[in-house]
């Protein structure tokens, strides 16, 4: 299973939010770049990048981050917000993601959505589905959609989609736990997926639920930052 560390970025800074909330911001780093480049000295191989600026602004703001983090490591990097229309994404790519999270969008435009992971390939492009009550949150979490999860995944595994990210909202930066239950159900519907967990994680017994599970791969930010868990203990273990 693959451990992808986050960094979120607000004003050039590595931050995270609680349960996405900007009010409730903490900085953690002056400079995302040397964050990316000490997990990639520890043994980090990938790792999960989010523009909240241009989450909120609808178009992403920190590129030159994104394109200096590929430049300085070798990272696998797979960057979101903002991401709306072709340019948006084309840029992603073009400063060196090797994917790209489209969340919102996905929900209000799924024939484009769709006609990308055609387009560009399904190894590209992520679904990201943030829930709350089993339903998909939408524009930063502040919208609840009528979208309910299985479907929304059903509906692009028929379309080709590989890769999903799964974040449980009252579950995010509140270090008790992630949604085990929801990863458990998603995987026995759709077990050929890529499933990474995303929100919550914080003990390696955790880790080794959701690598049992079945999935491809676990988001952690927070419990990193505040040392519930070490980039070396997780190298090693999953090793």
């Amino acid at each position: 299973m693959r451990i992808i560390p986050a960094i979120d970025i607000i004003d050039g800074k590595c931050v995270r939010l609680t349960q996405g909330d900007y009010n409730q911001k903490k900085i953690y780093d002056e400079s995302p770049v040397h964050v990316a480049m000490d997990f990639e000295k520890k043994g980090i191989k990938y790792l999960h990048l989010v523009d909240l600026d241009g989450a909120k602004a609808n178009e992403p703001k920190n590129l030159v981050v994104l394109n200096s983090i590929t430049v300085e490591t070798s990272l696998k990097v797979d960057f979101g917000g903002g991401i709306k229309n072709r340019n948006s994404l084309l840029s992603a790519l073009t400063a060196g993601a090797e994917q790209v999270n489209i969340g919102s969008l996905a929900v209000r435009n799924t024939a484009l959505v769709k006609f990308w992971i055609n387009q560009y390939g399904r190894d590209k492009i992520i679904i990201s589905a943030d829930v709350k009550d089993g339903k998909i949150a939408v524009s930063g979490w502040k919208e609840n959609s009528d979208r309910d999860l299985m479907e929304f995944i059903d509906e692009y595994v028929d379309n080709g989609a590989k890769y999903f990210v799964c974040t449980d909202i009252s579950k995010d930066g509140m270090l008790e736990g992630s949604s085990i239950e929801m990863y458990k159900t998603i995987l026995e519907n759709f077990p050929r997926i890529k499933l990474v967990a995303s929100g919550g994680v914080t003990t390696l017994d955790e880790i080794y639920t959701l690598r049992e599970l079945g999935c491809d791969g676990a988001i952690i930010g927070k419990a990193i930052y505040e040392g519930h868990l070490s980039i070396e203990d997780l190298v090693n273990e999953m090793a």
